[in-house]
């Protein structure tokens, strides 16, 4: 029996700026339980301001409209709150922590959200084992572990890290920010069977990407076509493949039209 839908994250008419500069420009969007929406557009349509703004990054200011997440505003939340609720960002550029390695890094975020759910916290060496069960998801090995969080990471590390924090957070609501960024295709197929393995019927997922090649290994039930701060068209996979073959000056014609 197919679990029912319920709304996971519901934005209504939201306007946010960074100091005196307008980015977003009245967003609407509902994304679903089960389900994966990928934001595609030119650079500076406003995608990666989108996703800091649900996630709740300080630099933005929402000047008008609404996040709901789970029918419950966020709008003016604190980031480490909707983190511990369930929305979980993985970074465009992910930052390096020096001096603090991924597994401490990891079991802390854990447990954090763990206590916010009012859930059984582990020490370290039962989450040793816990974190262990998780590595097969982005195919590495133990001694990434010990690594400090992000420092000296290729670009396909940094990925698969921000996939692995994604499988231990047991997010409701995951927003990749452009996660093909920098990617070969080896480590694409990794990162993208990563995100196929942690979908399930009950979480989101929002893609933010340039390019239609992501849509090749995760298939998104809705694509959203942003354009200086709205989004301008909704479309199936479909509208990526006509994206990829006309190039975003299409969207120009077809809205002059």
């Amino acid at each position: 029996m197919t679990e029912k839908k319920s709304t996971v994250l519901e934005i209504k008419n939201l306007h946010a700026t960074i100091g005196t500069t307008s980015i977003l420009k009245g967003i609407n969007l509902i994304v679903n339980s089960g389900e994966v929406h990928a934001i595609m557009g030119k650079n500076g349509s406003g995608k990666s301001t989108l996703a800091k703004v649900i996630a709740g990054h300080p630099s933005y200011t929402v000047t008008e409209g609404d996040i709901l997440f789970e029918n419950r505003s966020i709008a003016l939340s604190p980031p480490e709150e909707r983190a511990r609720s369930g929305v979980f960002l993985g970074f465009q550029y992910p930052v390096e922590i020096p001096g603090v390695s991924n597994i401490d890094f990891l079991r802390l975020a854990y447990n954090s959200r763990q206590k916010a759910r009012g859930l059984e916290e582990l020490e370290p060496l039962e989450f040793f084992e816990f974190i262990h069960s998780k590595l097969s998801v982005v195919e590495m090995d133990g001694g990434f572990l010990s690594r400090n969080v992000n420092e000296g990471f290729s670009g396909g590390e940094n990925k698969r890290n921000e996939i692995l924090q994604m499988a231990v957070l047991d997010t409701k609501l995951s927003v990749l920010d452009e996660t093909d960024s920098g990617l070969d295709i080896d480590a694409l197929k990794i990162v993208a069977n990563g995100v196929n393995s942690l979908k399930t019927e009950s979480n989101a997922i929002i893609l933010i990407t340039h390019y239609q090649r992501l849509l090749d290994y995760i298939t998104p039930d809705f694509v959203h076509i942003m354009q200086d701060g709205q989004i301008i068209m909704t479309g199936t996979k479909e509208l990526a493949l006509e994206l990829e073959k006309k190039g975003y000056d299409w969207l120009k014609e077809e809205n002059l039209s």
